[in-house]
């Protein structure tokens, strides 16, 4: 008995201790901002942020090698399984890469609190300051995408939905230049959010109504059995989706993202172009899949629906862009439809298996390539900033020729082109969904994938073959940190494109058992 009651705490907390060394973390960093004398905090935020993330990185690896449990932990509510574990490595791994890039101080304002433009705000930059409550806000995020990627149990995964959320918020608002823009991609962000919020909890209440719990087994469980009561589950499946497709940034519920990401530091929109999408995938799989997967031939069709629209608003809306950053948000959603041909194709366990082991390599692929070409969108700049209009890279190639050809290269990884990682990414998601009988989707998405080709040529021909204007931007001096990005960035999109099997088995290794249910 003794042993019973002192050795299951310690498995427990042995399976969560990726996600509690973050949450650690983040409390200690507020503690340092409350504390700390101001010229200390960074110095002590930066090595505590990086070895709390390779710390959890590593301690997902070893309960990877032990053997995963066949039960969720924590009383049911966190799902510590294959798929969670390949989930939380990729974001570990993408928030350490973009606590490299967030350790430039020139992307974030020196006071958050003074006005734009006042006599605070031009004394705090005369002397030095730097807003060093990025780093716990951050791991704070990171902590809540771990927890929303693993949930297994509806309230759980609302509460972890606002612990991502809700630091973003914040730091969406943080930009140094064009501080107002920035300060209006934070309300706009917030506003949203909170909305989408709202229809998941909504959402979640109403098939608690149907099932009598939030717990994903017993939803599941209760579509075979319980009946007369289709219109709450149906209802509050679509408001559960609203909620889970927001922050995928899925069409028609997209217009949040160019202008989130056209506003915030651009380190910042590096974090959450990757990471948020990885983890929110992850929560998309387990509600439709594990909790909803006997419902599928209901919420199918509109899934469906919402993919084409997707891949269509993103490739298409993209052409007309002359910003770089909302051009590669537009590139952002036309990606989120293309994994949601993966989600479509359930059938049976192979098909599901399949399915599952191509969203998690296009997952990890994407999320790669996407903080390298934000990377190097930070070294591109002009008197204001950060040179966002597409009109100030033209030429870019004769000015910085070994800048320009990473860019491009990391474009060309967005069209899919072959020996890129986006190739095998996007044929991986397109034959599982030709093995779950979604062709016509595929088609869509081939198509979607050509008319994306287009506006990703378009900048390489203006950075190769446009002459460079007189007053044209400066590429900035790469910090150690903006340079490992932009080198880890490139290495890990050639190697999944040219030698991908090793993550290819990874992710089925990972896909192998499917979810704890």
């Amino acid at each position: 008995m003794n042993g019973t009651t002192i050795q299951a705490p310690t498995i427990e907390y042995a399976l969560l201790s990726p996600m509690l060394l973050v949450f650690g973390a983040a409390i200690i960093g507020v503690l340092v901002e409350a504390f700390a004398p101001r010229y200390l905090r960074k110095s002590i935020h930066v090595p505590l942020t990086l070895l709390a993330l390779l710390g959890a990185f590593v301690t997902t690896i070893l309960t990877a090698l032990n053997g995963l449990p066949t039960v969720a932990a924590a009383m049911g509510a966190v799902a510590v399984d294959g798929p969670s574990l390949f989930i939380w490595g990729v974001i570990l791994i993408l928030a350490f890469i973009c606590t490299l890039l967030i350790n430039d101080d020139d992307q974030f304002v020196a006071q958050a609190a003074a006005v734009p433009g006042s006599v605070d705000e031009e004394e705090a930059v005369r002397h030095g300051y730097a807003q060093t409550e990025v780093y716990p806000l951050m791991l704070f995020s990171v902590g809540g995408m771990l927890l929303f990627a693993a949930s297994n149990d509806l309230l759980v995964m609302f509460v972890a939905l606002e612990v991502m959320s809700l630091p973003l918020y914040l730091l969406c608002g943080l930009a140094r230049r064009r501080r107002l823009l920035s300060q209006e991609a934070s309300v706009k962000y917030f506003l949203l959010g909170a909305f989408s919020s709202a229809f998941f909890l909504y959402g979640m209440a109403l098939v608690y109504g149907y099932a009598g719990s939030v717990d994903l087994k017993t939803i599941s469980t209760a579509i075979s059995s319980v009946s007369g009561q289709e219109p709450l589950l149906l209802i509050g499946t679509a408001m559960l989706g609203v909620g889970l497709l927001f922050k995928i940034g899925a069409a028609p519920f997209q217009a949040w993202k160019p202008d989130v990401y056209q506003g915030a530091p651009t380190a910042v929109t590096a974090l959450m172009a990757s990471t948020v999408l990885v983890a929110a995938f992850g929560a998309v799989l387990r509600v439709f899949w594990v909790a909803l997967g006997g419902y599928e031939w209901n919420w199918q069709p509109l899934m469906w629906g919402v993919a084409i629209l997707t891949m269509i608003v993103g490739a298409i809306l993209a052409i007309t862009q002359t910003d770089i950053k909302r051009m590669l948000a537009y590139s952002s959603i036309a990606h989120g439809g293309f994994l949601l041909t993966g989600v479509i194709a359930i059938g049976t366990i192979k098909q599901d298996q399949q399915a599952l082991s191509a969203i998690l390599f296009y997952l990890a692929a994407y999320g790669f390539t996407t903080v390298g070409a934000f990377a190097v969108v930070t070294m591109v700049r002009d008197a204001g900033g950060e040179a966002g209009h597409l009109s100030r890279w033209a030429g870019l190639g004769k000015r910085s020729p070994v800048l320009a050809g990473i860019f491009a290269f990391f474009l060309l990884a967005f069209a899919g082109i072959p020996l890129t990682s986006g190739f095998f990414a996007k044929y991986a998601v397109f034959a599982a969904a030709i093995s779950g009988g979604a062709l016509p989707l595929v088609i869509v998405g081939a198509v979607s994938s050509a008319i994306a080709a287009f506006f990703y040529v378009r900048v390489i021909v203006l950075m190769f073959f446009s002459e460079p204007a007189a007053d044209g931007p400066t590429i900035a001096a790469p910090t150690v940190g903006t340079s490992a990005v932009v080198a880890l960035a490139a290495a890990a999109t050639v190697v999944l494109g040219v030698f991908p099997q090793p993550v290819l088995d990874l992710a089925d290794q990972a896909a192998s058992a499917l979810f704890i249910r």
